[in-house]
């Protein structure tokens, strides 16, 4: 099932983050894919606030640092392959070890190792439109 969402403003894409993440019941695998500067890590933010893991202005890009951790225990794990190049990178991630623990596990940029990750529950897609962006959500159940 897939849904589309219009969000017009950054407070509007956390918001969205927000009310979906309602709808994760940990474990919980979400691919996260868009441009560059599409609002990623902004509907994270809201993600994150919506598991009660973390507030929006604690969660920060995990690109150079590749994951980030949110909530005590863990609830959230924020993950960004975008620098990565190999398979053999992924694989020092310890993500086998993440996804068996019960949280919500954020990966952007899956794109580019979709052939080493396991199938996402949760497909989220941010694209850029005349308007503004979309967001289409597929929920694989």
């Amino acid at each position: 099932m897939t849904e589309l969402f219009h969000p017009t403003s950054e407070e509007a894409m956390v918001a969205l983050g927000e009310s979906l993440a309602a709808r994760f019941r940990a474990p919980c695998l979400v691919f996260l894919t868009g441009n560059l500067g599409a609002g990623k890590t902004t509907l994270s933010k809201g993600i994150a606030k919506g598991l009660q893991a973390a507030q929006p202005e604690e969660v920060s890009s995990p690109t150079f640092t590749l994951i980030h951790e949110y909530g005590d225990p863990a609830r959230l794990y924020h993950i960004d392959l975008y620098r990565l190049d190999e398979p053999r990178q992924v694989a020092t991630l310890g993500l086998d070890e993440i996804l068996d623990r019960q949280a919500v596990v954020l990966i952007e940029w899956p794109e580019k190792f979709a052939a080493f990750l396991p199938s996402p529950d949760v497909w989220i897609r941010i694209s850029a439109t005349a308007d503004g962006r979309s967001v289409a959500v597929e929920f694989r159940v």
